[in-house]
């Protein structure tokens, strides 16, 4: 991986980072926020990771597209200041959703939101337009992918990688030489374990025309004139297909860790694997995860407490046993309290007597003393979510 470059943008290069979804996968976590809002790692966010390697890899032109539960996105935001994004004439843009027009509304999916900006996007004169979602977890120069999408001369490249679960709840590829040769969305028996990371790099001119291609025939097929949602729709439905039909799709391996934290449990795995010393980092040298830090003390770990393989954030204060947990900011843990492999969002007091296993508790949750909240051995589904009272 190349060095870190804030200030040598690329003036051709738009990034475009979809943030509007609902997260319904990742509820209740995401009932009372925009999934790329929600906490992770203690005091980072989720959309950080995304916009720390746009800052990282030099593109000045950031785009975040909202649409669900905005308002503690945009705070997090702070006009991009935080990844040094807040520029006047280049920088961090919120697109939110409009009414009025044609194209306006809230869309109907990924790729219905990127056929709603593709006045922008024409208008922006980007040759290249880099769209990722916002929900994933990796530490990756866009630059080498951006390389291999000029060299290769393709109108699409997918950024892809090999995943040891389940491939069925991704878009799953087939590749020959380089080229992208398949590319079956969300299949029930998946041909091989290559998934799209949801970063795709397009040379803008044909995206432009695929969106507006896919929106004509929707409107053919209704006679509706401001209808185009239904054939958009997500873009493993139609708009990456259209590319790969047309051979003019490659690939772009990334081969360090990669996690799409969509869901609770692959939320909870992300954190144990952080613990692990295996999952993404946090303080790559000349790479770090950027926040909008909060403003607070640093964690107190008294004298009474016993705290292993665990990550504190400010403002903290425990005296009883952690371990192998994750604390946001502003956690008590009181005396004669256990908490272990959990994750605590912030703003939480576990008080004396009470025991955490395998919880998720969101910001704001509260325990009774004495609590026993949780399961020993958790599977697939059983992760205990404790939600705000």
């Amino acid at each position: 991986m190349r060095p870190a470059r804030h200030t040598t943008g690329r003036p051709d290069v738009l990034a475009v980072l979809l943030a509007g979804g609902r997260g319904s996968r990742l509820a209740p976590l995401t009932d009372g926020r925009s999934k790329p809002a929600t906490p992770f790692g203690g005091v980072y966010r989720l959309i950080d990771f995304q916009l720390s390697n746009i800052a990282h890899s030099g593109i000045r032109d950031v785009w975040v597209v909202e649409q669900f539960r905005p308002f503690t996105l945009n705070q997090h935001l702070a006009g991009g200041r935080p990844w040094d994004l807040d520029g006047t004439r280049h920088g961090l843009r919120i697109l939110p959703p409009a009414e009025g027009g044609a194209r306006d509304g809230f869309a109907e999916g990924n790729a219905h939101a990127l056929y709603q900006q593709a006045p922008l996007i024409r208008e922006s004169g980007a040759g290249i337009v880099v769209v990722l979602s916002a929900d994933h977890l990796c530490t990756f120069d866009l630059r080498d992918a951006i390389d291999t999408h000029r060299d290769s001369g393709a109108e699409l490249t997918i950024v892809t990688t090999e995943v040891e679960e389940d491939p069925s709840r991704y878009s799953v590829v087939q590749t020959e030489a380089g080229r992208v040769t398949g590319f079956d969305y969300k299949p029930a028996s998946p041909r091989g374990n290559l998934v799209a990371t949801e970063i795709f790099v397009y040379s803008a001119g044909p995206l432009i025309e695929a969106l507006e291609r896919l929106a004509e025939r929707e409107r053919e097929g209704d006679g509706e004139a401001d209808a185009a949602g239904a054939e958009l729709g997500d873009y493993g439905e139609s708009l990456v297909p259209s590319f790969v039909e047309r051979g003019t799709a490659v690939e772009h391996r990334l081969e360090g860790y990669w996690r799409d934290v969509g869901t609770v449990d692959s939320f909870y795995r992300a954190h144990m694997e952080l613990l692990e010393g295996r999952g993404v980092e946090l303080a790559r040298p000349g790479w770090p995860v950027l926040t909008n830090s909060p403003f607070l003390p640093p964690a107190h770990v008294r004298a009474s407490a016993t705290v292993a393989a665990s990550l504190l954030s400010p403002g903290c204060d425990v005296g009883g046993r952690v371990e192998h947990s994750v604390l946001g900011p502003n956690v008590v843990v009181e005396a004669g309290a256990v908490v272990s492999r959990s994750v605590l969002l912030g703003d939480t007091t576990v008080p004396a007597g009470a025991r955490l296993e395998s919880v998720v508790a969101d910001v704001g949750a509260r325990f009774d003393a004495g609590a026993r909240v949780g399961r020993t051995k958790p599977g697939p589904g059983n992760i205990t979510v404790v939600e705000p009272s």
